[in-house]
């Protein structure tokens, strides 16, 4: 999507991205995008929590209106709680655990943009 949304910028349509993969994100660089720690494919928060979605949409819009540097990255504070499905943080795990077999830097990364009270 970030190659997407720098093609339309250059059209002259602004946009802002929302996205659940920091790293790559980072990596893409999209003109503007809001990072949200929960799982992939729930970006826009829980299925069927209208209020929720409606805020982190609401919020996202204003970030974006007010990014002016190109590649900016703005985080929500909003958590997932406690009723998600387990698995998504072991898959996090697995992810952590190849990283640290590959590089201890990247694993060390990661750990850091989860912060202290993750896995």
């Amino acid at each position: 999507m970030g190659l997407l949304s720098q093609q339309l910028e250059q059209a002259g349509i602004p946009t802002i991205s929302l996205t659940s993969a920091l790293d790559v994100t980072q990596a893409v660089k999209p003109p503007r995008a809001v990072f949200l720690n929960f799982p992939l494919g729930h970006t826009a928060g829980k299925p069927g929590d209208r209020p929720l979605q409606l805020a982190i949409l609401r919020q996202a819009l204003a970030l974006g209106a007010a990014m002016t540097e190109p590649g900016s990255i703005a985080r929500l504070p909003y958590e997932w709680g406690d009723d998600a499905d387990p698995r998504w943080r072991m898959e996090w795990q697995v992810d952590l655990q190849y990283l640290e077999a590959s590089g201890a830097a990247a694993a060390e990364r990661v750990r850091a943009e989860r912060g202290p009270d993750r896995p």
